[in-house]
């Protein structure tokens, strides 16, 4: 399976938030910042971070994709 972040960044659009904002305020490692944009696995607690900064859920931020075999 693969991991994808599209919906964070959708949902960082709706909230007229930047990137640089979001790792401001959930206090995020730039290192943190390229594995999310590269949509790869991040640990449970960044993604719970900044589900309390944009107050929602978890699969609101992503999703995971089936690989075709």
């Amino acid at each position: 399976m693969i991991i994808s972040y599209n919906k964070l960044w959708k949902l960082l659009i709706d909230k007229k938030m930047s990137k640089a904002d979001l790792r401001k305020q959930a206090d995020i490692a730039p290192n943190t910042m390229t594995k999310l944009r590269r949509d790869e696995p991040v640990a449970m607690t960044i993604l719970i971070k900044i589900a309390e900064c944009l107050d929602c859920d978890i699969s609101d931020m992503c999703e995971f994709i089936r690989e075709e075999k």
